[in-house]
C-alpha cells in the first residue's frame, strides 16, 4: 500500500464508521439524491484498503453491505476532486469491463462524487447509479455535488459529537479517579486524626490548638521490650506488635478513646478529646481493665507454647492538657502539659500486668472501681506521688464475674452518661 493511500485508510478509520448499522440522516440523503435525479438507485460508499463498505442505499437489495474494491466504479471516483459522470458504461473503456457492469447488478449509469474530508481525504463516494443509460441535467449534477458536502458535512459531525463523547468519558473517568483518591485522602486522614480534627484541617488548612480542662491520658507499654527485639526475628516482632496494636485500637474506638500514636512499643490514647464527655475517666479505665485481660489471656497461650511473654504496663493520669496537630507535611494530632507527662510517670512506675493510675484518676473512679493504694512514690523529677492500682469494676456495677464489663447501674451511676457502642 503507498504511503498515501495507507494515510487515506487510516484517515477513514479515525470515523469509526466501517461496518456501523444504518442511520436514517444518511439514508435520507441516499433516498433524497435518487428522487433529484430520478434514479433507481443511490448510495453511501466507504472505501478501505479492500472493499466498499455501504453506509446508505436506496433501491439496492437490504442484505448487500458491501462489495469488493476492485470491482467498483466507485474506485475511480475515490480518485477525482469532482463529479464522475458517465451515461453509459458499456461505451465507456474505463468501465464496459468492471464486475458490476458485466455482471449485477448490470450498472449501466454512474454519477459519482467523492466524499472529501477536512484533511484532504477521499473517504468514499456519493453516487446515483441507474441500470439503463441515461443522462443528468446541470441542476441535477450540481445536486450531487451539494448533497456529497452535506454528506461529508454529517460525517464530519458525526465524528465530532464521538470525539466529544469519547472526551467526556475521558473527562468522567479522571473525574471518577480524582473523587476516588480525594476519598482515600480523606480517608486517610481520617484514620490519621480524629474525625473533628480532619474536618477542621480539610475546612480551614490548619488546626486551631485547643485548651482541655479535664481530660484522661493512658500509657501503655511492654516490660523489657528490648529483650523481646533480641528473640525475635524483626518481620515476627513487628507481626506481633501490630496484632497487639490493633486489638488496643478497638478496645480504645469501644471505649470512646482517641488514639494518638504509638512509639515503639509505647501506646498513647486519651479521653475527652476531641470530643469533651464527662465519662472519660471511667472509659480510660475500662480501655485499660480489657487491654490487660487481652494481653493475659495472650500470655496464657504463649507460656504453654514456652514462649516469652509480652507483659503490659499501663499508666493513667486525669488533668487538664492542650491538644492540636503539629507538622505541616505529616500531620500529628498529640497533646502537651503536665498531665500528660504525669501519665507516662504513672506507666513507668507500674508493675507488670497492672494499671497505675494517678490520685486525680482515682478520685473519680474509686466509687466504681476497685483501687488500690500504693502510697506515695518517688517519681523522677517529680517528687513522691500518691498513686494507686486500678484492680477491676465494683461487683455491684459488673456484668461478669472478673470485673472487666460494667452493667446498667455502672452507667446509671456515672452519672447517666449513655455506655459506648461496643466496637464492630
Amino acid at each position: 500500500m503507498m504511503p498515501e493511500e495507507a494515510a487515506r485508510v487510516n484517515a477513514l478509520h479515525q470515523y469509526h464508521i466501517l461496518d456501523t448499522l444504518p442511520e436514517f440522516d444518511f439514508d435520507a440523503l441516499a433516498e433524497l439524491a435518487a428522487q433529484i435525479c430520478d434514479c433507481p438507485a443511490a448510495l453511501i460508499g466507504l472505501i478501505d484498503e479492500r472493499r466498499e463498505f455501504l453506509k446508505a442505499k436506496y433501491g439496492l437489495p437490504f442484505e448487500l453491505t458491501e462489495c469488493p474494491r476492485d470491482i467498483s466504479v466507485c474506485n475511480e471516483a475515490l480518485c477525482r476532486n469532482d463529479l464522475l459522470y458517465i451515461p453509459d458504461t458499456t461505451k465507456d473503456e474505463r468501465f464496459k469491463n468492471c464486475g458490476t457492469v458485466i455482471g449485477e447488478p448490470y450498472v449501466r449509469f454512474y454519477c459519482g462524487m467523492p466524499l472529501i474530508n477536512p484533511e484532504g481525504y477521499a473517504l468514499g463516494t456519493f453516487c446515483v447509479i441507474d441500470f439503463t443509460p441515461r443522462d443528468l441535467s446541470p441542476r441535477q449534477q450540481d445536486a450531487i455535488r451539494r448533497l456529497a458536502r452535506q454528506t461529508m458535512a454529517q460525517l464530519e459531525l458525526r465524528r465530532q459529537v464521538r470525539e466529544r463523547d469519547e472526551t467526556l468519558r475521558q473527562l468522567n473517568e479522571a473525574r471518577a479517579a480524582l473523587l476516588t483518591e480525594r476519598d482515600k485522602s480523606e480517608l486517610l486522614l481520617r484514620d490519621i486524626l480524629p474525625a473533628p480534627i480532619a474536618q477542621e484541617l480539610k475546612d480551614h488548612r490548619r488546626v486551631q490548638p485547643r485548651y482541655y480542662e479535664s481530660a484522661s491520658i493512658l500509657f501503655a507499654d511492654f516490660k523489657a521490650f528490648t529483650h523481646l527485639t533480641e528473640r525475635l526475628d524483626p518481620v515476627s516482632l513487628i507481626g506481633e506488635l501490630d496484632r497487639r496494636f490493633a486489638a488496643f485500637d478497638d478496645i480504645v474506638a469501644a471505649n470512646r478513646l482517641e488514639k494518638l500514636k504509638t512509639i515503639g512499643d509505647a501506646y498513647l490514647c486519651v479521653g475527652g478529646v476531641p470530643d469533651e464527655n464527662r465519662s472519660h475517666t471511667f472509659d480510660a479505665c475500662l480501655a485499660a481493665l480489657q487491654m490487660q485481660a487481652l494481653t493475659a489471656r495472650s500470655n496464657r497461650q504463649r507460656e504453654k507454647l514456652r514462649l516469652p511473654l509480652w507483659e503490659l504496663r499501663i499508666g493513667i493520669n486525669t488533668g487538664s492538657l492542650v491538644a492540636g496537630v503539629v507538622g505541616k507535611r505529616k500531620f500529628t494530632y498529640d497533646v502537651w502539659g503536665n498531665a500528660v507527662n504525669v501519665a507516662e510517670r504513672m506507666e513507668a512506675a507500674c508493675a507488670p500486668g497492672a494499671v497505675n493510675i494517678a490520685a486525680t484518676t482515682a478520685q473519680q473512679a474509686g466509687r466504681l472501681f476497685e483501687v488500690e493504694p500504693r502510697g506515695q512514690v518517688d517519681v523522677k523529677h517529680k517528687g513522691p506521688m500518691e498513686m494507686y492500682f486500678l484492680r477491676r469494676i465494683r461487683p455491684e456495677f459488673s456484668a461478669d464475674a472478673e470485673g472487666m464489663t460494667p452493667n446498667a447501674a455502672f452507667w446509671q451511676a456515672a452519672g447517666g452518661t449513655a455506655a459506648p457502642i461496643p466496637a464492630a
